[in-house]
């Protein structure tokens, strides 16, 4: 499906080359700008026209029509391309366009986004329309087509059918398949898998893998089905062996694997020199870890590590462009690009104090300037959670003798059961509570025990799980009762109900999963919720991302999905949901 067949009409470019003969100005012009060069791989000072969202002109000249531009003296400034996320998963509270708005005010004017909250909660029409929408904003968004659910639902052919994965692979704004969190089945047999690799390929478009520890061996073997690029590298080997199987390394710094020091020190201790297969992501992390920057951030770090500063620009521009095939259009400031162009005091400050996202100011002199209209999510679908059904204390009823423990912010074993949960309050002496997920059209129900994640929690909702449905946890059942009705009236979110009272809330207005707030309004209240949990003794990096993966199957070792308790390493239900 093709929404956009080029990035610039005919009149367009017709206009771009008027302004080069005089007869139109351009809109803005960059005089004396001392800006990176990544052919020279130096600092070049020149004259840069743009017009409209597009740069016209770098060089020595200037404009011979003036009338009606704006002239910058960029004296005292250097300057680099807008810089790239190729790894967002814009959805973790915050939205697609709040994410791009704030991202926006640290340089990251351009976000390569997962889909997958779109495949799970609207149907393709309405998913693509919003695509479309958000091509109007000054970041460039660019988009994934996932080919598997990250967990078990129970109406995956539907979802992932071939007709709907073709569509979005044939979109203009998609750039790659993946990320394979389903790689497994592939190697296992997964045809249809494959057959979308492959069109992918034939699309000549990028394949993202998801491959944490894998050997040597395995990743010989993705490569040979087709992928091109992993970010699970958490050390200098793995990185190596990924280099060596031909893959473009994607490296991370997140809320739950902050790796990226540890990176550095190990590719300079291996004696790596050359930069141009790596590349920097965030995976997605929560509000509060962007608090102190998103790409900019990781920059800073390499180049205090001690990584050349041209190739510390370069690991967040120019190869990203390059890797997608992206590369006249962005990661460096030429003639033909779009105008995404960051302004900073020091090369060695990332951070920019004036940015420029299609040729638009979005910070200039390092005040916000909001250039992102608003979105009426409604119109796309995204509209409040509508829970029409009720729970009552039948539904509460713990008998299950195992449960999943916690052993850091994702990953959960196995354990027996040992508490007596035959009652409506369990003890704060342990840390195992209560804990449920119910579908959120109310038809089935798994109840279990976790242990690991509070040692004094009342009572816990959230609509804020991998496939949108509903977790409750604690240690009171009338007060998990209590959080579930408030979620209810707010139409989803996160809510903590104690004393009862409802103590504190997130509200999250769009299907239940994702805010409508800014994300600096966001970091606050998700502070203030991981504040409260740390009381309650919970004890690792990330409690949103906790909620987020009970239900997701792409990390071991149990988890609680649509069908039941699952064994992700022997791929078996265990305990299967109950019917309501």
């Amino acid at each position: 499906m093709l929404e956009q067949r080029y990035r610039w009409k005919n009149k367009q470019i017709r206009e771009h080359v008027s302004v080069l003969d005089g007869k139109l100005a351009p809109t803005i012009l960059l005089k004396d700008a001392c800006y990176l060069n990544q052919v020279f791989r130096k600092w070049v000072t020149a004259n840069i026209w743009i017009y409209e969202d597009r740069i016209v002109y770098v060089g020595d000249k200037l404009p011979d029509n003036m009338s009606s531009c704006e002239v910058v003296d960029c004296a005292g400034q250097y300057l680099v391309p807008g810089y790239i996320e190729p790894h967002a998963h814009p959805f973790h509270l915050y939205n697609p366009h709040s994410l791009a708005r704030y991202a926006s005010q640290f340089g990251t004017t351009t976000l390569i986004n997962d889909n997958m909250m779109l495949l799970l909660q609207l149907e393709k029409k309405k998913a693509f329309s919003l695509l479309r929408e958000l091509r109007n904003i000054p970041t460039s968004m660019y988009w994934w087509c996932r080919f598997d659910a990250q967990t078990e639902i129970l109406d995956e052919v539907d979802i992932f059918s071939h007709a709907d994965v073709k569509s979005w692979l044939e979109h203009d704004a998609v750039l790659q398949g993946g990320e394979l969190t389903g790689w497994p089945k592939l190697l296992d047999g997964d045809d249809m898998m494959l057959h979308w690799i492959q069109e992918t390929k034939r699309m000549r478009k990028k394949i993202e893998g998801h491959f944490p520890g894998a050997s040597e061996k395995t990743l010989a073997k993705m490569t040979l089905f087709g992928a091109d690029c992993d970010h699970e590298a958490i050390n200098g080997e793995e990185i190596y062996h990924r280099l060596m199987q031909g893959y473009m390394v994607s490296l991370r710094h997140s809320s739950i694997r902050p790796d990226l020091p540890v990176l550095l020190d190990e590719i300079q201790t291996l004696g790596i020199e050359h930069y141009d297969q790596f590349m920097f992501n965030t995976d997605g992390s929560s509000a509060s870890f962007y608090e102190a920057g998103i790409i900019d951030n990781m920059i800073r770090m390499a180049i205090e590590k001690g990584i050349p500063v041209v190739d510390a620009y370069n690991m967040a521009t120019i190869n990203v462009a390059r890797y997608y095939n992206l590369e006249y259009l962005h990661g460096n400031i030429a003639t033909g690009r779009v105008a995404n162009i960051n302004f900073l005091e020091n090369e060695k400050n990332p951070t920019p104090v004036s940015v420029l996202a299609k040729g638009k100011w979005v910070k200039r002199d390092g005040n916000i300037i909001d250039q992102y209209n608003d979105i009426n999510w409604q119109e796309h679908g995204l509209d409040a959670l509508n829970i029409d059904w009720d729970l009552s204390p039948d539904d509460l009823q713990f008998s299950m003798p195992f449960g999943i423990q916690m052993e850091n912010s994702v990953i959960t074993k196995p354990y027996s059961i040992s508490i007596d949960s035959n009652y409506d309050q369990i003890s704060d002496s342990h840390d195992e509570c209560f804990f449920m997920l119910i579908d959120r059209e109310g038809k089935w129900r798994i109840n279990t025990v976790v242990k690991g994640f509070a040692k004094s929690l009342p009572g816990l909702a959230s609509s804020y799980s991998f496939t949108g449905d509903i977790v409750l946890i604690g240690k009171d059942k009338n007060e998990m009762l209590r959080a579930f009705n408030r979620l209810k009236e707010i139409g989803g979110g996160i809510v903590v109900s104690e004393a009862q009272e409802i103590v504190m809330e997130i509200a999250l207005p769009l299907k239940g999963v994702m805010s409508d707030k800014t994300v600096e309004e966001l970091i606050e209240d998700e502070k203030k919720l991981s504040s409260y949990l740390v009381e309650r003794g919970y004890k690792f990096n990330d409690p949103i991302y906790s909620l987020l993966f009970f239900t997701s199957t792409h990390l071991p070792y149990i988890r609680v999905t649509q069908q039941g308790v699952y064994d992700v390493m022997n791929k078996m239900v265990l305990f299967p949901t109950i019917v309501r």
